[in-house]
């Protein structure tokens, strides 16, 4: 007689790690992430009252938050990936905590445990795919990934601060917290783990330092960095200068939350760009979305506070060039990037994220000391349209 083994009839297969699952772990975290995400700059305006000491803030954050995206690697090595992605999700509920306290102290905490919660997110959840999903499979996965975030990202931001204006802080970061725990519920479910097809190949240091020097030395890494700085920092502007913007020129905190809800809702078109990579390929697709991008902040820039609603229309637009860059960016790094040093490489590519709020917040303290919020857009379109240079430049045909 052939034994059998009854397994409970609770325990449910879980789905195939694929291009799904990852859209809709992604498209949860989005919606933690982008509830706050207009809600903390107009907050931390509230307490400073001040664009200027706002940037400076952002600045001192992302300057300790950048220490901390490049020591992850030490921690994946030493900790089960799904330790490391479960506290990044912690680190979610954990600054939603400290913004409701409402202090300068509190919004400066909270600030920090975004950035550490956003960077332990993105670098595994990254490494998941990089472990899971076919180079030739890139483009399609990671348009679908941005395509099942856009509701998140389109009503995230004008809900939260719907919710501060209706309800309070409290209701606000609440909501946010709890899409933090349902990520992390759904993370458990879907059971991911490192791929054992993969080959580790040998070892890299894991010491920072040495990582960022093997970075360096590999154009096509440091390429697919600057691609994502620029679009990073195009966001980054967007959810802080945006809202900004709009109440500096007396439209409102619902209009600043409308205005980044607005741009994240063109995420929608992400399987669009992605069908047009396929036909035109990645080196023209980015190109053109920069060149776009650069006209529109450029009219933004000029009209500035003069003109809000037009200055808020031209960023609207610029929105829309820069869908194909989130869709597609990341897809030149991960063609790039050797397999037995991911998880280094990986968080080193990952400090585009920590960069695109520290530098640009600390060129524009020094900008809007001398003019208006304007000059913010001109100095970001200067950088836009640098990278479209580089990029028809330098990224390669057949890529």
């Amino acid at each position: 007689m052939v034994s059998q083994v009854r397994h409970p009839i609770w325990i449910t297969a879980a789905p195939r790690p694929g291009a799904p699952v990852f859209a809709a772990l992604f498209a949860m975290e989005s919606l933690s992430r982008g509830t706050m995400a207009s809600l903390v700059p107009i907050q931390a305006y509230d307490i400073l009252r001040d664009s200027q000491k706002v940037s400076i803030l952002y600045t001192v954050i992302s300057l300790v938050g950048l220490g901390a995206t490049l020591s992850i690697p030490l921690l994946i090595a030493r900790l089960p990936r799904r330790y490391v992605y479960s506290a990044g999700a912690i680190a979610l509920v954990a600054c939603c905590v400290c913004f409701m306290s409402n202090t300068l102290a509190g919004q400066a905490s909270g600030q920090f445990l975004r950035v550490v919660g956003s960077g332990l997110l993105a670098i595994t959840l990254n490494l998941y795919i990089m472990d899971h999903i076919r180079k030739t499979d890139l483009v399609r996965s990671e348009s679908l990934r941005m395509a099942g975030s856009t509701l998140a990202w389109a009503a995230g931001p004008f809900l939260g601060v719907w919710l501060f204006t209706r309800f309070g802080l409290f209701i606000a970061y609440g909501t946010s917290a709890i899409a933090a725990l349902l990520l992390l519920a759904l993370f458990w479910y879907f059971r991911l783990s490192d791929n054992p097809a993969v080959a580790r190949g040998p070892s890299r240091p894991a010491n920072p330092l040495s990582n960022i020097r093997r970075f360096i030395v590999q154009p096509r890494l440091l390429l697919a960095w600057l691609i994502a700085f620029a679009r990073s920092s195009y966001w980054s502007t967007l959810y802080v200068y945006g809202p900004i913007l709009m109440v500096a020129s007396g439209k409102g905190e619902l209009a600043g939350g409308l205005l980044v809800s607005a741009g994240n809702g063109l995420m929608m078109f992400a399987l669009l760009w992605g069908r047009i990579a396929d036909g035109g390929g990645l080196r023209r697709t980015i190109a053109v979305a920069f060149g776009g991008m650069t006209a529109c902040l450029l009219v933004a820039g000029f009209v500035g506070e003069a003109r809000p609603v037009l200055a808020a229309a031209m960023i609207f637009c610029g929105s829309f060039f820069c869908v194909p860059l989130d869709a597609l960016g990341s897809a030149v790094f991960i063609r790039s990037v050797h397999s037995h040093e991911r998880a280094q490489m990986t968080s080193v590519h990952r400090t585009y994220l920590d960069f695109s709020s520290l530098l640009p917040s600390f060129v524009y303290s020094i900008i809007l000391a001398y003019f208006g919020l304007g000059a913010v857009f001109v100095a970001l379109a200067a950088l836009t349209a640098a990278t479209a240079l580089t990029t028809w430049i330098y990224v390669p045909r057949r890529m």
